[in-house]
């Protein structure tokens, strides 16, 4: 069986607070191995740390980031910098801590700042580079700024979560050395723009993610309840497989490796935890 990982999954949003247990255990059914929590603000630190763990015991390559997403800067203190790095300092010894995230910059929604966005985002990216850390970039509508903040920092690395840039912005995140997010918004016929990257950019630079509980496959987005799960990610998978005339298993496979090769830290996990998956086309 392919290892098979959700790289982006808010596993911990109040949209689970119902039936999480269901969740994790839906997405073990369905073949997931692990998926990526990222922490969004301050506040919820170690919630989302105590929540990798525990879904590990059933999703056992579960893992987590944490950093202050731009949506959530309005209600950011400048001590959530401080609380953050403390955070980054406790999480070393976890080898369940993979990097900062999710960070960034978003141009979508209008009522947020875009110098205090920049405040945070650029600290955070400050801090990666301090503890040599990848990082997961909200990218949403802000692709050039964040590739001129960038530019001035020499990072290790990262994902571009929820791509939906140009080709020519994929490839200078690919020359940082970061792969590209793709999830429900590429099941969609009509995201051609989505479908047109998922095809052509390059095979080692491509991503699995769901961003559960948003971003619905389109199987799920005309149901009077759809929310996502990281459980959908098997069939997402298959999407990307068929636009690449790839099998299943084989995009599962090298997606993950994808991952984990920008993630070191999940990669070791990995490792040690003798997580094994096959990698037969």
């Amino acid at each position: 069986m392919a290892l098979c990982l959700d790289t982006h999954c808010h596993l911990d949003a109040d949209e689970f607070a119902a039936d999480r247990d269901g969740v994790i255990e839906r997405a073990a059914l369905s073949g997931v191995s692990g998926v990526l929590i990222p922490a969004v603000r301050a506040r919820d630190y170690l919630a989302v740390k105590d929540l990798a763990h525990h879904a590990a015991n059933t999703l056992p390559a579960t893992c987590y980031t944490l950093g202050i997403h731009p949506i959530y800067t309005p209600e950011a203190k400048e001590s959530d910098l401080a609380t953050l790095r403390e955070s980054v300092i406790d999480a070393m010894d976890d080898p369940r801590f993979v990097g900062i995230g999710e960070i960034g910059l978003d141009y979508f929604l209008p009522e947020l700042d875009s110098h205090h966005q920049a405040f945070f985002f650029e600290a955070q990216l400050d801090l990666a580079k301090e503890f040599d850390l990848p990082v997961i970039l909200h990218v949403r509508r802000s692709q050039d700024a964040i590739l001129k903040a960038l530019r001035s920092r020499k990072l290790t690395g990262g994902i571009a979560h929820a791509f939906n840039g140009s080709f020519q912005q994929a490839e200078q995140f690919i020359k940082h050395n970061f792969v590209m997010g793709f999830g429900g918004a590429m099941t969609f016929p009509r995201a051609l723009q989505i479908r047109r990257l998922a095809k052509d950019l390059p095979l080692e630079s491509l991503v699995l993610e769901t961003d559960a509980p948003d971003i619905p496959p389109a199987w799920l987005a005309h149901q009077e309840h759809h929310r996502n799960e990281p459980g959908e990610l098997p069939q997402i998978s298959s999407v990307l497989a068929e636009i690449r005339s790839s099998l299943i298993t084989q995009m599962q496979s090298i997606c993950s490796s994808n991952a984990l090769r920008v993630l070191p830290r999940w990669a070791s996990l990995i490792k040690a935890s003798q997580i094994t998956h096959s990698t037969q086309q």
